[in-house]
């Protein structure tokens, strides 16, 4: 797999992404005190200022790449779809290291499955007000999902399409889930391995208590966005 020469140009612009601030201070505090933006023409303005800050749309950018998200179903925690739309976005540098990723796991006939991606904010809002508290991101600070720079994924065998075996399934808050665990089967920590290995070496930190998420490494230089999947659509 091969990035367009036109891709491979933007990627060098990309990352240069260094050189520039974070513009969280173009919005104004929220009633809890975040500063997000929901406003599409704000988003828009934003790219078009910073244009690595744009959101991809992961199941059009990556071939292979396996798109099943659980919160535009009833199979979450809230057991009821969250999202309207099945569509995994994420930044544009975020996109290009999951590139990386997808395509080192292909050489071992393997690849990604995204759980979820980019989440709105008012989505971590509802989950923050119905569920238990340690397990969701507070509205003040929001979830690093709002900032379309975390992603919950797991990997597939891409000859089958089945999912490797992994110490727990997505979303199960046990101990079984961390890092730290080794009380589950020698197959379900190497593919844990496999994975944060891969992972960590793209500039993605995990979470150490749930197996399956990761964090882009410098997620502090996007904004919290409270934009539907609809707005970016129609935005690129």
């Amino acid at each position: 797999m091969k990035l367009p020469l036109f891709r491979l140009a933007v990627t060098l612009l990309a990352f240069n992404f260094n050189l520039y601030p974070c513009e969280s201070q173009i919005t104004k505090p929220n009633k809890y005190g975040a500063r997000v933006i929901d406003d599409i023409e704000q988003y828009k303005k934003t790219v078009k200022a910073y244009p690595y800050k744009s959101m991809v749309d992961l199941g059009s950018f990556i071939p292979n790449i396996v798109i099943d998200l659980k919160y535009a179903t009833d199979k979450n925690l809230m057991r009821k779809p969250l999202y309207k739309d099945k569509t995994a976005y994420v930044r544009f540098p975020v996109a290009l290291k999951l590139w990386q990723v997808q395509e080192e796991l292909e050489e071992l006939g393997y690849g990604l499955k995204v759980w979820d991606a980019y989440r709105p904010y008012f989505v971590t809002v509802e989950m923050y007000q119905k569920l238990n508290k340690n397990f969701v991101a507070h509205p003040k600070y929001g979830s690093i999902h709002n900032r379309g720079c975390a992603v919950d994924i797991t990997i597939i065998d891409l000859a089958t399409g089945k999912e490797l075996e992994m110490p727990t399934s997505h979303d199960q808050f046990s101990f079984r889930a961390s890092h730290k665990c080794n009380y589950v089967s020698p197959k379900a920590v190497k593919n844990r391995e496999l994975l944060r290995n891969i992972m960590i070496k793209h500039s993605f930190v995990p979470l150490e208590h749930e197996w399956w998420h990761y964090d882009f490494k410098l997620w502090r230089k996007y904004e919290l966005l409270n934009l539907s999947f609809e707005e970016l659509r129609e935005s690129e």
